[in-house]
Order: C-alpha cells, then structure tokens, then sequence
C-alpha cells in the first residue's frame, strides 16, 4: 500500500512539474493567447478588448504566429475607427480579420492603398460572424461611426450560419424569426484557463474538444496507442446538405430589412468563390444566390470568381494560406481588395437601391 501511495505522489509530482515547465515554455513561444471576445461596444457585437495585443497561431507548432493589436472599438487594426464620414466600413468574417497575416497583407489595408484618396477603410472583421451579425455591424458603422458606403464579403456558410446556433442575431430554424442567442459570458473557469499558455496551447493550437474527448476515447480500439494515429483519421466529409430556399430566402429578407433605412451611399457585395478547379459545395452556391437577389435589388454584387480564374490562368502561386488553411492569403486578399475598390467606383456612378418591400 505505502508502494502505491509512493508510485502515485512520483506520478502527480510528475505531472505537475510537466505542466508547469509546458506552461513556462508557452509563455516563451507564440502561443495564441485568449481574444477575451465580448459584447463591449454593442449588446449584438463581438469585439476583442480595446488598444491591446493578442497573439495568434496556426496548428501545434505554431505557424504564421502574429501579434494583432486591436484599436479604440476591438477590432483588429493599426487605426482608431472614430466618425468619418469619407469612411468605407470593409464587413465580414475571419476572412476579413486575417489574423494569420501581417497588417498590411489584410483587405483593408490594401483596399486604402487602392483607394488613394485619402478615404479610411474601417476592416470590421469579426471571426464566426455570418450575414445577420453583417447587418449589426453595418447599423454600429452607420449610426456610431457616419459611414455610408459599405463593403460586405461573402463567405461560405454566411447564409446557412444565420439559421439560429449560437449567434446574437439569427432566424429560429421553426419559425423563421428573429432570435437572440447570446454567447454567454466567460466563467471564472474559462476567466482562469484564459491566463494560461498551457491551456491556450491545448484548445487554440490543437483544437481539443472537451465535449469531443470522451466519445473519442471510447471509441479507440484495444490497442490503443499503436492504432491511435490511424482511428484519428477522419472519413471524408459528407457533402453539405442543401438549405431551403425558403430558409435562404428568409435569411436575406431579414438582412434586407435590418438595412433598408440606414442612410447608405454605396453598397457593394463582394462574393467569395471556391479558387479555379475546386468543385462549390452548397453553402458557396448560397453566397451567390443571395449575391443575385441583392443584384436583383439593384446593388452591386462582384463575384471573386473571374478573378481566381485569371489569376489561376496566369500564376501558379497559390491563393490560400496553406495546405493547412485555406482561408486568402495576402495576394488573394490583394485581389479582394481590387475587386471591392472597383465595385465602389462602380457603385458610386449609380444611386444606392431602393429599399425592398418589407
């Protein structure tokens, strides 16, 4: 018994001496720390804390490692957005954040560049957000910052994703009305597991899921170590089944509405599309339906695919990240930004639609 007693205090010494010496090392190495995100500015906004620094990297040895700094209002960026009524508000997702790139690979740093007239270009980006969260932060750009002309990049699963999960603003899949599914705020658990590398480390850089880890280990095979690599790997996954059209066309009714009285000047979407020789799956099929019915309403839609096919036919160079990220680099976003500098040129030559019909 005094064996035992002996063996378990050496294994929890171990253990913890394990976890602090990972925990000194992650302090050193650039290991994504907590982004903290909360409703700060808005009840229906996420943004980081203001004016501070946040790390980010990608997998377990922890590539393209970059260290963001976040302005007046959270988001990432190297300008304060103060009221401007020359500004164009750049709305989206992580695509628009990049926080895997340097500043100035980011869409709106190169869409200023671009632009050259002195106008300031708000990069509202916002990780996870979909096309409701757009219209929220659209009416925070309008009503809190004077902007009037708009830029929104489309992204796979924005339509899909503004059916109610966990977002602030979504449809109730019953109804088709508007919800309110708040992120809940952090505990002091989660406040805690924040402040570590050790944790950060497990959660942001290997992805690991609490919920996910004790089906996954259930399902291992006896002999679990020397075929622990290959129960990981995961079948290919299934196709993404279609959305109704009277969900797709809920969805962009509601953003629509939410926008219709804002006192635009210029509204441009700028659809993303799969890169030359990949195959669309349904919800990028989605993103342009919705980009035809906003067309069809008068604003002016560009769709990234003719430009990922010139591109393609001229260059090798990839346009993603990596292998391992598939999100634009900085020369896609480069086209991106052209794309949207040219869609405003255009969209300024023309009144901004009228408001659809409630």
């Amino acid at each position: 018994m005094r064996r035992l007693l002996l063996s378990l205090t050496m294994m929890a010494l171990g253990l913890a001496l394990f976890a602090v010496s990972a925990e000194l090392t992650g302090r050193v190495l650039p290991v994504s720390t907590a982004t903290a995100a909360a409703y700060r500015i808005d009840p229906m906004i996420l943004t980081y804390p203001a004016h501070t620094q946040v790390r980010m990297a990608t997998g377990w040895d922890l590539r393209n490692a970059q260290t963001l700094r976040t302005n007046n209002l959270g988001f990432v960026g190297d300008i304060d957005f103060l009221p401007d009524e020359r500004a164009v508000a750049v709305i989206g997702d992580s695509y628009i954040e990049s926080s895997m790139l340097p500043a100035a690979q980011r869409v709106g740093h190169q869409l200023q560049g671009l632009l050259g007239d002195g106008q300031p270009v708000y990069a509202m980006g916002t990780p996870g957000a979909m096309l409701l969260d757009y219209a929220q932060s659209m009416r925070y750009a309008s009503q809190k910052l004077q902007v009037r002309d708009f830029v929104v990049f489309l992204s796979r699963g924005d339509i899909r994703q503004s059916v109610c999960t966990d977002r602030a603003a979504c449809l109730d899949p019953g109804t088709m009305t508007l919800g309110s599914y708040r992120r809940d705020d952090a505990g002091a658990v989660k406040q805690v597991l924040r402040e570590s590398a050790l944790a950060q480390y497990l959660f942001s850089q290997l992805r690991v899921s609490l919920a996910a880890l004790w089906p996954a280990v259930k399902a291992l095979p006896a002999s679990a170590l020397p075929r622990f690599g290959e129960a990981a790997r995961a079948d290919p996954a299934p196709p993404d089944p279609p959305l109704p059209n009277a969900s797709l066309t809920a969805v962009a009714l509601r953003f629509f509405n939410q926008v219709q009285d804002l006192p635009l000047r210029t509204l441009v979407f700028v659809v993303n599309s799969p890169l030359a020789g990949e195959t669309a799956s349904e919800p990028d099929l989605e993103i342009r339906q919705f980009g035809q019915l906003a067309q069809a309403r008068g604003h002016t839609v560009v769709d990234m695919a003719e430009a990922f096919k010139a591109h393609a036919q001229g260059s090798k160079l990839s346009l993603h990240v990596g292998p391992y990220d598939h999100h634009l680099n900085g020369l896609g976003l480069g086209l991106v930004a052209q794309a949207a500098a040219d869609g405003l040129r255009r969209a300024r030559q023309a009144p901004v639609a009228a408001a659809p019909q409630r």
